[in-house]
């Protein structure tokens, strides 16, 4: 059987290649009964519709941007930051005509695979942490913004200074007499390795620079400074890492409380670390803030009405402000790198600690 083209469609109609072409993607520039006629005809004819690849050929542009992300692709749909930054980049790609084109991390071969094949006009790497993939994407040599981590010379970046955020975190805790702290990491899926999970080495301070290691990464080193400034050991603190997700949380936070003495603090990387902490100690009759204090990273829509005190940065402004870098490229040179400002909110989640253990 003879491939259906759009000259095919053409010939049957009675109409030019073009006016076919102009049908599936420019309907506005034609009469709507001709389209519905050359729609009739396509459907009689089987045809499936415009090579989406050709297409951007012709026209030089695919209409479409791909958002990178270093967790598996559910993770965009149920973590309130992903969401909100998602809600944001958005908002400024509709107001284009752009739409989005979500790539998860499954494993590196099936992401790089993605992001190879992957029609789009530039990308937008949202808390890029893991080597093969910001190669894989910059090889494409299109536009790129980067949001979080890493800064990539060259490349537009979005982000806050997430080690400073994090110390003033820290600090919180510090100064309201706590000493027995524990604290819960954020590493993502990326920097794991394959097999044995989270990799020992992520944890080292000497590895701040290494771009594998990214807003997590740069979270600990801040919590490493308070703490260092207020003269506790930092082999003395225990650290666990986690994936940003509330359920695998729990099992962390239910390990550090579980250690003898229990800590009086947990400092946890993000709030949905957060909140998974604050599900076991309720689990356990743990008193918040009485008995175990909890600070939380991000200030997502859930933290306010739990009481959770956090370090507020401004999650959607990330993604508009990601989307007009991308869809609006700056000629300045050095390319824009956007640092955004970030608060602490105190709220009902911090105290000083129990007397019994105040001051050990």
């Amino acid at each position: 059987m003879e491939r259906v083209t759009l000259q095919t469609i053409a010939d049957r109609v009675g109409v030019s290649r073009t006016t076919v072409s102009n049908a599936f993607s420019r309907p506005d520039q034609l009469k709507q009964e001709l389209r519905q006629r050359i729609m009739e005809v396509a459907e009689e004819l089987d045809y499936p519709g415009p090579n989406p690849a050709a297409r951007t050929l012709r026209r030089g542009r695919a209409g479409v941007i791909g958002v990178v992300f270093t967790e598996t692709l559910s993770y965009a749909f149920a973590d309130s930051y992903a969401v909100g930054f998602l809600r944001g980049l958005a908002r400024v790609a509709e107001q284009s005509g752009t739409g989005l084109h979500l790539i998860g991390w499954p494993s590196p071969g099936v992401a790089e695979e993605v992001i190879g094949d992957a029609v789009v006009d530039g990308f937008c790497l949202f808390s890029p942490e893991a080597h093969p993939l910001v190669e894989t994407v910059l090889r494409r040599r299109l536009p790129v913004v980067t949001v979080d981590h890493p800064y990539v010379p060259g490349v537009p970046f979005v982000g806050i200074e997430d080690r400073a955020a994090a110390s003033e975190a820290a600090t919180c805790l510090l100064e309201l007499g706590h000493r027995h702290i524990a604290i819960i990491a954020a590493q993502p899926m990326a920097a794991q390795v394959p097999g044995r999970g989270h990799e020992p080495a992520w944890l080292d301070i000497d590895l701040a620079a290494d771009h594998r290691f990214g807003a997590g990464r740069a979270r600990v080193a801040g919590y490493h400074d308070a703490c260092l400034k207020a003269g506790l050991s930092w082999s003395d603190i225990p650290i666990h890492p986690t994936t940003n997700d509330r359920e695998i949380a729990r099992r962390a936070a239910a390990r550090i409380l579980d250690l003898d003495p229990r800590p009086t603090a947990v400092i946890a990387a993000t709030d949905e670390i957060a909140f998974g902490v604050m599900d076991v100690a309720a689990q356990r009759g743990i008193g918040i803030p009485d008995e175990l204090s909890v600070v939380g990273f991000d200030d997502v829509p859930a933290a306010e009405p739990a009481g959770l005190t956090t370090v507020r940065q401004p999650i959607t402004e990330k993604g508009t402000t990601a989307g007009r870098l991308l869809l609006e490229p700056s000629r300045d040179d050095p390319a824009p790198c956007v640092l955004m400002e970030h608060r602490l909110i105190v709220r009902r989640t911090t105290a000083p600690p129990p007397r019994t253990k105040r001051n050990r």
